[in-house]
Formats: structure tokens, C-alpha cells, sequence
């Protein structure tokens, strides 16, 4: 698969990560508890925990295994989350984040439509998927609004470690072609 390294809707740019974003992460969203209550890491610590995961995030696209999009505003050019994609087979799996100051401006169903209309009009994407923790009912609805179909309830799925250290069940959401 070979994505676009930059994606344009009306009101955002979702853009390949540099290095030189990590400071702009780790003050929008990284650090921020409420933000990362529902996601698969901790808050981090320091800035330079958030540059050691650029590194990672880069690394992950060059060598073909997820491909990471930074979200910016059009009209501010400010980072205000990101937005991943992994292969499964004929599947693309999304996992996302926004800053919590941008919520409720539908940013995220914006950026997460604009992915799934590409992976849909690509020959061999026939599914794209995610899932959210049964109690993040905003990302739930992120996806509905983005077209996706709640599949059905993944029983102690993956563990958010900000709500339990144990796994929690999880909605699936998805959209086919």
C-alpha cells in the first residue's frame, strides 16, 4: 500500500509526522490525561518521551507497517491530533487522537472520512475497521458519522491502561465496499 503522504479536506491537512512536531504533541494531546483516557498509552511524562515516539511513528512508515497522518488545521496550521492506519490483509484498521480543546468540531469524523474514501477506492482495501472502549461513546460516534457500521461488541478486547489494567470490552465498527 502506498498512501498519499498528504491528505486535504475543507478545514485540515493530514500530513505525514515529522520530528519536529513533537512539541506540538506532546502540548496539544500528549500529555493530557482526558485525552488519553480511553487510548492504549499513558500520558507522557516529558517531551522527550514524545520524540522518542515520532521516532517510532516515522520508523513505522518506512518500513511500510503503519502509516500516521498529523492533523492540522487549515486556517491555523496548529497540530491538533493524529490519525493511524494498519494494514490487515484487505482491511485497514484506524486508530486516532485529538487535542481536547478541538472536540465537538467534528475534526475527527472530517479526517477519519477522508481516510476511509481513499482506502475504499483502492483496488485491494475492501474493509475498513475500528474500534473504540464501550464507554468512549465519542469515538463511537466519530465513526457512525463517518459511515461505519457498529459490527458488534469485542469482549475484554485490549487494555487501556488509563481505565483498567485489565482488558475492556470494546465496539467494533466498520465500513465495506
Amino acid at each position: 500500500m502506498n498512501p498519499p503522504e498528504r491528505f486535504d479536506t475543507p478545514r485540515l491537512i493530514l500530513r505525514k509526522p515529522r520530528v519536529d512536531d513533537a512539541p506540538a504533541i506532546f502540548e496539544a494531546y500528549a500529555q493530557d490525561p482526558e485525552v488519553t483516557r480511553h487510548l492504549t498509552w499513558r500520558p507522557h511524562r516529558d517531551l522527550q518521551e514524545t520524540y522518542a515516539i515520532i521516532g517510532r511513528i516515522i520508523d513505522s512508515w518506512t518500513v511500510g507497517e503503519t502509516y500516521s497522518f498529523a492533523i492540522t488545521l487549515k486556517h491555523a496550521e496548529a497540530l491538533v491530533g493524529m490519525l493511524a492506519m494498519h494494514m490487515e490483509g484487505s482491511a485497514i484498521g484506524l486508530g486516532y487522537v485529538l487535542a481536547r480543546t478541538h472536540w465537538g468540531n467534528g475534526y475527527m469524523t472530517e479526517a477519519v472520512r477522508a481516510v476511509v474514501d481513499w482506502a475504499l477506492n483502492q483496488p485491494d482495501i475492501f474493509r475498513v475497521f475500528a474500534t473504540c472502549g464501550v464507554e468512549n461513546l465519542a469515538s463511537a460516534r466519530v465513526m457512525e458519522k463517518a459511515g461505519m457500521v457498529r459490527e458488534g461488541l469485542l469482549r475484554r478486547h485490549i487494555v487501556h491502561p488509563n481505565v483498567s489494567d485489565e482488558p475492556v470490552d470494546s465496539f467494533i465498527y466498520a465500513i465495506v465496499r
